[in-house]
């Protein structure tokens, strides 16, 4: 089978599922990959995978699908005459008109979850009008790879340590999550909380708010991981990850903790409840939506949840009930979870909606 892939290859959360996906397509199909700006790899084996799809798409085939791997209102250009694929990775319940249009300008859309699923039913305007069928929007979920992410037994070094990976955003939830962990910190002198948060899209005056609000002796800030291995190494040392996300498109990092062993504390909200359960992970209910606002990247153009005094209250006290009751088990629930969420199941999933 061939297919035309368009995906942005870097480190960052687009890129990461680009090429991922290029690879187990690779092992499945004939790709040719149209990079969306400049690929970033980080060693030979991707920079392999790379120039392989960019030497097939010297000779692509105009009628083969073309599979797009980029932001919603950005589904203008494409590759070829073939069946058209849109898919997105999003964070909030509403599409803009911008998004709604692009959105319905594809012959059909993959989505990581079902929550996404459901958002195109509701909101895509133009979809109804076109009268295209519920079929044509399919749930392809995202993968971890366990080649990296391999569960790690615990390190007892008499510490407990929170963990949270993720560019520096309100959407993330970091504006809450130093609260919460103030509690802890009151209550438990074991405890540490680790951030690895950097941000290239942030100003310098950006960050330094955010490394301001962090500034605890119980804090740590981890500078940027620039390969997956690096991330694994800092994973492994840690023992409960951390992700009190208002909206998530997938919240890979989540699932990569699973996959290492670690015990999660999350929001029961979007994207992620493809994979997070009241087994492998501590669910903090979420009870009403707000307008997503952050006066950089959302002004009020859908919903996100709504965390308030009650949910960072509830975190705390999770956070608490883990420092009080952990005794260096694995989250093994978590691992056979993470199993289930291959790149390879990724790639078999798109060739069966193809």
């Amino acid at each position: 089978m061939n297919i035309n892939l368009m995906a942005p290859i870097n480190q960052l959360g687009y890129g990461v599922a680009g090429l991922n996906i290029l690879k187990a397509l690779q092992k499945v199909a004939e790709v040719s990959l149209f990079p969306i700006g400049q690929p970033q790899v980080a060693n030979q084996a991707d920079a392999d995978a790379v120039r392989r799809g960019v030497n097939t798409a010297q000779t692509f085939t105009p009628s083969a699908p073309c599979v797009k791997i980029w932001h919603q209102n950005q589904m203008a250009e494409r590759v070829g005459s073939g069946k058209f694929i849109g898919f997105p990775i999003f964070e909030l319940d509403t599409f803009n008109e911008i998004e709604d249009h692009h959105l319905c300008q594809v012959d059909e859309l993959f989505v990581c979850s079902n929550w996404a699923r459901d958002v195109c039913l509701k909101s895509l305007c133009e979809w109804k009008l076109k009268r295209k069928h519920p079929s044509d929007i399919s749930v392809v979920p995202l993968g971890v790879d366990s080649g990296i992410f391999k569960p790690a037994q615990s390190i007892d070094n008499g510490k407990i340590i929170f963990f949270n990976c993720g560019k520096w955003e309100i959407r993330k939830g970091h504006d809450i999550l130093i609260e919460a962990f103030k509690r802890v910190a009151e209550e438990y002198d074991n405890v540490e909380l680790w951030m690895m948060c950097s941000n290239p899209f942030n100003s310098q005056e950006e960050n330094n708010r955010w490394l301001q609000l962090y500034n605890h002796p119980k804090v740590k800030i981890i500078p940027r991981a620039e390969t997956q291995r690096e991330v694994y190494n800092i994973m492994s040392q840690v023992d409960c990850g951390v992700f009190p996300s208002r909206g998530e498109g997938w919240n890979l990092e989540l699932l990569e903790m699973m996959a290492v062993g670690k015990h999660v504390i999350t929001t029961n909200y979007s994207a992620h409840t493809e994979f997070c359960n009241q087994d492998n992970a501590t669910l903090i209910p979420i009870k009403d939506v707000e307008p997503a606002f952050d006066g950089k990247w959302f002004f009020g153009q859908g919903n996100w949840a709504k965390i308030g005094d009650q949910e960072i209250a509830l975190l705390a006290h999770e956070m608490c009930m883990f420092a009080e009751m952990y005794k260096g088990e694995q989250n093994s629930q978590g691992v056979e979870t993470a199993k289930k969420f291959s790149w390879e199941n990724t790639a078999n999933e798109i060739i069966k909606a193809l």
